[in-house]
């Protein structure tokens, strides 16, 4: 008996069970899908980091501890630094100093939060951000430093509801007017909103200190020098773009991890009723073993014949599993460019690899044991059964 033989007895096999032979099917693939739309959220993020960090932002970033403060640090840095920085500045090639104060504005309802930026108003957003450029109304100038007045992002302009002249409640105490909206650039700067150095320490209760000196560089190829230079003459943290790009990998691999984990609940179940549908397979279908047996199939045949239908099964929520992600993803992406203008879902060649492999390991894992006790039969014991 050859291979064809046994592909075309598990499909019979499989398909005398047509409803249970579906539901376990469905139940991969709704495990298979879970871990899709839950793993192409790290893998889409990172696409954004990647793609968009490039071209903006500092080429070398100092503050006081680095990443282990997350995306947006706490104001504690001496703003004396900045002149420290300036000093050094002719040696390394620097090209711009910027001081920066950042703060998450946050929200229950997530379109809501927005990040506010503050740099000196007389360097501009074009500072740090070159790409950026006013849609309506104007950037920030020299004449605005200590203003209430803000710069906001697209984005963040859609979601909050903002417009030319309208009104910013940073807190109680403090407001600012918009007096201009940037055109869409960036998926991360969409979300920013711009304020002048001085404004926004006084309404974070931080003056005389910053959260980060945003440096650009007249080659940023030296950013690696520059920033391990720095490090060693300020006693401070200093990183770069690629550091960037590392500690988010490394948060994003965590994450993963995490939502792996989640996802290996519903495999198992999926695992075990895939199990479940080969053992009743096996048991109804003793006298066939039987006969197989009996007309010159070797165990080894039995044994191969049971694992093929696990497989089947297992392959079939696989590709189902991917199919119904896609559908997961493209509605999460469909609410996070509403959201954020990004796309924060991606189902790259690896996670698509993983996806069908981890489905086809279950659907062996599943089928061990129901293979094993289909080829143990004994051809009289199994004849023998009605």
């Amino acid at each position: 008996m050859n291979g064809w033989d046994v592909g075309g007895l598990a499909w019979r096999g499989l398909t005398r069970r047509p409803v249970r032979t579906l539901l376990t099917a469905l139940g991969i693939t709704v495990a298979v899908a879970s871990m899709v739309v839950f793993l192409s959220l790290g893998e889409g993020i990172r696409k954004v980091f990647t793609a968009e960090l490039g071209g903006i932002g500092p080429d070398v970033q100092v503050s006081l501890s680095g990443f282990n403060q997350g995306f947006a640090p706490q104001p504690n840095l001496p703003e004396s630094v900045v002149g420290d920085i300036r000093r050094l500045a002719p040696d390394l090639d620097i090209t711009a100093v910027t001081p920066v104060v950042m703060s998450v504005r946050g929200s229950l309802d997530v379109s809501q939060s927005a990040v506010l930026y503050g740099l000196p108003a007389a360097q501009g957003v074009g500072a740090v951000f070159p790409r950026t450029r006013a849609a309506a109304g104007r950037t920030l100038g020299a004449a605005d430093e200590g203003q209430g007045v803000a710069v906001i992002g697209a984005k963040a302009a859609a979601n909050l509801h903002l417009g030319l002249g309208s009104t910013l409640n940073l807190n109680r105490r403090h407001r600012v007017k918009v007096v201009g909206v940037l055109a869409p650039a960036s998926g991360l700067v969409d979300n920013f909103i711009f304020l002048p150095l001085g404004t926004l320490q006084r309404a974070e209760g931080a003056e005389g200190r910053v959260s980060l000196v945003a440096l650009k560089l007249a080659d940023p190829r030296n950013a690696r020098t520059v920033a391990e230079t720095l490090s060693k003459r300020l006693n401070l943290e200093a990183q770069t773009q690629s550091d960037f790009l590392s500690f988010v990998d490394r948060a994003l691999r965590i994450s993963d991890a995490v939502r792996f984990g989640i996802s290996l609940i519903a495999l198992i179940v999926g695992g075990l009723a895939v199990a479940n549908t080969v053992m009743m397979g096996v048991f109804e279908r003793t006298r066939e073993f039987g006969t197989l047996r009996a007309i010159g199939a070797r165990p080894g045949f039995v044994r191969a014949l049971v694992l093929t239908e696990s497989l089947l099964l297992a392959l079939a929520g696989g590709l189902g599993g991917l199919l119904l992600g896609l559908g997961g993803i493209a509605a999460v992406n469909a609410y996070t460019q509403h959201l954020a203008g990004i796309d924060a879902a991606a189902l790259t060649p690896r996670l698509t690899l993983l996806a069908l492999g981890i489905s086809l390991l279950l659907g062996l894992v599943s089928g061990l044991l129901p293979a094993r006790s289909a080829s143990r039969l004994s051809i009289t014991e199994a004849l023998g059964r009605v």
